[in-house]
């Protein structure tokens, strides 16, 4: 498949995956236009790479299915500039898309090969504000903080007040949460304190 047709078939994932949906910030639909999806997936998935579904990426982890990513990045809410922690960079297509965003992105991953794959990828396509390390990401990654936004890629039973406390006042945490069930939770950090919103249920690996 030529790079035309991955062209149109990005394009057609922004139109009817994201935007028939009601995804409406047009930086996160600009980023979503501008990285290459099919090279974050296993070569055997290239073809599929832009359908509206998960794709298994070995190790145990997925590439989350596009819309889910679009809504996570919307619902964080970052500026050009800002400082965002993402826990769990799997494919690296995530903090990809953050990094189109102007964001400097800080991404933990506790998978060697996928933490070793994603940052040659990552540095092969110039995504220059992105830092990958490997490590536990409950731990998040203390030197940088505070953080504007923390997003999380697989799922916590429960939220660790950790990277809640790596969190800025003012910023605002994305990520699932649960085991059996699972919720998408924004958590916001307000000078109050904390106010927390279950936004949809959601199917995402275990945080390991």
């Amino acid at each position: 498949m030529g790079r035309d047709d991955f062209e149109r078939e990005r394009q057609a994932m922004v139109a009817e995956q994201l935007i028939a949906r009601g995804v409406r910030d047009e930086r996160v639909l600009a980023a979503f236009r501008r990285v290459p999806r099919h090279l974050f997936v296993p070569p055997e998935y290239c073809a599929i790479a832009y359908a509206d579904q998960p794709l298994p990426i070995g190790h145990g982890a997925t590439i989350s299915q596009p819309y889910v990513v679009a809504r996570m990045t919307e619902l964080l809410g970052a500026e050009p500039g800002d400082r965002v922690l993402e826990v769990g960079t799997g494919s690296g297509y995530q903090a990809a898309i953050l990094g189109a965003l102007g964001l400097e992105v800080y991404s933990v991953e506790v998978v060697p090969a996928l933490e070793r794959r994603a940052r040659e990828l990552l540095a092969r396509l110039n995504f220059d504000t992105v830092h990958i390390r490997l490590g536990d990401g409950k731990s998040g990654w203390p030197e940088p903080s505070p953080f504007a936004g923390v997003l999380l890629t697989a799922a916590p039973e429960t939220i660790p007040p950790t990277l809640v406390d790596q969190l800025a006042v003012g910023g605002r945490l994305v990520g699932p949460e649960g085991r059996t069930h699972q919720n998408l939770i924004l958590i916001e950090k307000t000078p109050a304190g904390i106010r927390r919103t279950t936004i949809f249920p959601v199917a995402f690996v275990p945080l390991r």
